[in-house]
């Protein structure tokens, strides 16, 4: 069996690649490669990890978002369609039906709330997707993860190990939250159990993460754990945090209201939907386990 990896040498991809879950010939595709199409024609199945994430700089456009998530999506499809693959899992995001907040477990029917260009384009290209006809030896998988975190990771937990790992004394502890997220091994779990299992899935759209949420809270116990740092926690004023990172959407300051927002929001995604179809009962590690995984790593 033959897989080839659209965005095969970014941090999800290494990883994925390097897990060595699927029993199988795997090929990391580069679309800046000229001759991707032709070098992707020969596997049985496609994933699709190329997109453009958040842009926290600011300097992106509609039309960078547009290229990256939709147009390159409809054109690996196309490449999909005129092979013999079998089998195409896309990855989208959960940011497609909510980016910041949601006090009950988003399903796949849920519905979708996108703010951003990054999650209007993501759902964009969904909604593409789904209105394409198939042919009956063809499925296409849509997958929406919340954030996933793993070894070489850059996103918001690593802020937070900066600040503790300084000795810096963590300032949100007023805030009570519980999010969603999902480590990369069980992400890698997550495709290959859908590889091993193809004919018991359906094309469509599901929701993978971990099976526990977790605060920002207990993330700050497991960085001080790993780091031995025993900093404190100040309950400072939710007002005055806020203001803050109002001032920081306009000052380049480490904190503004998008990033406020996620790491002391309410983000729950349920994944009972794919852990039915192919009967999964346990994942490979805990949110905790996964995410003292990825923060050992940082260091």
């Amino acid at each position: 069996m033959n897989i080839a990896v659209f965005g095969g040498s970014g941090f999800v991809g290494k990883n994925l690649i390097q897990s060595r879950l699927m029993d199988a010939e795997i090929q990391a595709i580069s679309l800046r490669d000229t001759s991707w199409k032709e070098a992707a024609g020969s596997a049985d199945i496609m994933i699709n990890l190329v997109g453009k994430a958040h842009d926290h700089k600011g300097t992106a456009s509609e039309k960078d978002y547009s290229f990256a998530n939709v147009e390159l999506v409809k054109e690996i499809f196309d490449t999909f369609i005129k092979s013999d693959a079998r089998l195409l899992i896309h990855i989208s995001s959960i940011a497609a039906v909510e980016e910041f907040e949601s006090e009950k477990p988003l399903k796949e029917e849920s519905i979708c709330n996108p703010v951003s260009l990054y999650g209007t384009t993501k759902r964009q290209a969904e909604e593409w997707l789904s209105a394409q006809i198939l042919p009956e030896n063809k499925k296409v998988i849509i997958l929406r993860p919340p954030m996933i975190h793993g070894p070489g990771d850059k996103g918001n937990l690593g802020l937070l190990y900066k600040i503790i790992s300084k000795g810096l004394p963590y300032p949100l502890a007023s805030f009570d939250n519980s999010r969603s997220f999902l480590s990369i091994d069980n992400f890698s779990f997550f495709i290959s159990e859908i590889i091993k299992n193809e004919n018991e899935i359906k094309t469509g759209i599901y929701h993978i993460c971990d099976d526990e949420p977790v605060s920002t809270k207990d993330i700050i116990t497991i960085i001080k754990k790993v780091t031995n740092k025993r900093t404190l926690n100040l309950s400072v004023p939710k007002i005055f945090i806020q203001g803050i990172a109002k001032a920081g959407d306009i000052l380049p300051l480490p904190i503004n209201t998008k990033r406020l927002k996620k790491m002391t929001g309410n983000l729950l995604v349920s994944n009972e939907k794919i852990k039915n179809t192919l009967k999964i009962t346990d994942l490979p590690a805990s949110a905790k386990q996964g995410l003292e995984k990825t923060i050992k790593s940082f260091s």
